[in-house]
């Protein structure tokens, strides 16, 4: 069980050079958990590609269902004074927060591509490159 941040998510479902890592992620580490704030980040991804015209409408869908269903059962909420603490002791935002809120919450690593968030929480957070 892992916690993955959004964009790790976008890289398995938008082909990109992540995304055999984020494929090969998956089938080593099949229970993938994120807090809830998830689905919101991941929109506004698939809003982008949108209005560059990757997408369509459909196939935007289409991937945030696959997504939700990946996902299903595997949603969290955080702890909000958690999140503020993390806050308080790191420069990352209160968004990329949560995902490391979760991860401490679950025992477990964050699997990301964020710099700033592997910079900060060096012994939760671990690298898409390194899994």
């Amino acid at each position: 069980m892992i916690v993955v941040d959004t964009n790790v998510l976008a890289y398995l479902y938008l082909p990109g050079e992540h995304t055999a890592r984020a494929e090969a992620l998956l089938e080593r580490e099949p229970e993938w958990m994120a807090p809830v704030l998830w689905r919101s980040e991941f929109r506004n991804i698939l809003a982008g590609y949108m209005r560059r015209g990757t997408l369509t409408f459909d196939q935007a869908c289409n991937i945030q269902d696959e997504a939700e269903s990946l996902l299903a059962g595997c949603e969290y909420e955080v702890d909000s004074r958690t999140v503020i603490e993390l806050v308080r002791d790191s420069d990352c935002s209160a968004y990329d927060c949560e995902f490391v809120a979760l991860a401490v919450k679950l025992d477990t690593k964050l699997v990301t591509m964020d710099k700033k968030l592997l910079r900060a929480f060096p012994r939760r957070a671990a690298t898409l490159a390194a899994d």
